[in-house]
């Protein structure tokens, strides 16, 4: 059986081109741009992840080791989200909101902390403000954002990168492709959604689960 761990990222000529095609620019007036663009580009995946109010996805989860698993994402902002893996891996990783529970069924093992203690927090806790927190990376891909999220006053909390590509059906126009999540033991989980489903039915009792130390439900 697979095991996981959850733990939470040209060309010369036409560059050349494109210098000569428009006025030199001095070098403040260049980062005064810049700053604007990527000022922009942060406001585009704040509405972005705003914009969901519910998302099914397939997922690819891959460790720091290079190994790979599979599963179905369910969210519902704000604050819950559901890991259900594949079959090979008995394991399911649930957040009601309020905590993030890692649920172990092969050894009857329960786990829970804080949603704001987790790089998924990004994602997840409605004060943690990707505004606030988050800086754009450059892709050097106008289709592609890239938006890291740490809180240098907390860097226990670990660090996610949110990958966006520019879709005109998805929320705000960006979706979210994939996330890398860094935590504060620097192990590196890797996060690629695809086939998206946005506004798609779903309840509270899509993130309860069964207790294994116990036969009653939560």
């Amino acid at each position: 059986m697979k095991r996981i761990r959850m733990t939470f990222r040209s060309c010369v000529g036409a560059a050349a081109l494109a210098a000569l095609a428009v006025p030199a620019l001095a070098p403040g007036e260049v980062a005064v741009a810049a700053t604007k663009a990527e000022n922009a580009q942060l406001s585009e995946a704040v509405a972005a992840l705003r914009g969901i109010s519910t998302l099914r996805a397939d997922f690819v989860q891959t460790d720091r080791t290079g190994q790979s698993v599979t599963g179905t994402l369910t969210l519902k902002r704000p604050g819950r989200i559901r890991f259900q893996y594949e079959k090979s891996v008995n394991m399911l990783i649930v957040s009601d909101g309020k905590a993030l529970t890692m649920i172990d069924y092969d050894v009857n093992q329960v786990q829970r902390w804080p949603i704001s203690n987790s790089p998924l927090g990004a994602l997840l806790d409605p004060n943690r403000d990707v505004a606030k927190f988050g800086t754009v990376k450059p892709t050097g891909n106008p289709n592609v954002v890239s938006v890291e999220v740490r809180d240098s006053k907390h860097p226990e909390y670990g660090v996610i990168t949110l990958i966006f590509t520019r879709k005109a059906s998805a929320p705000a126009g960006l979706e979210l492709s994939y996330w890398v999540a860094l935590d504060s033991q620097n192990k590196r989980t890797t996060i690629q959604l695809k086939n998206q489903r946005y506004g798609v039915p779903v309840t509270d009792n899509d993130f309860r689960w069964n207790d294994p130390r116990r036969r009653t439900r939560r």
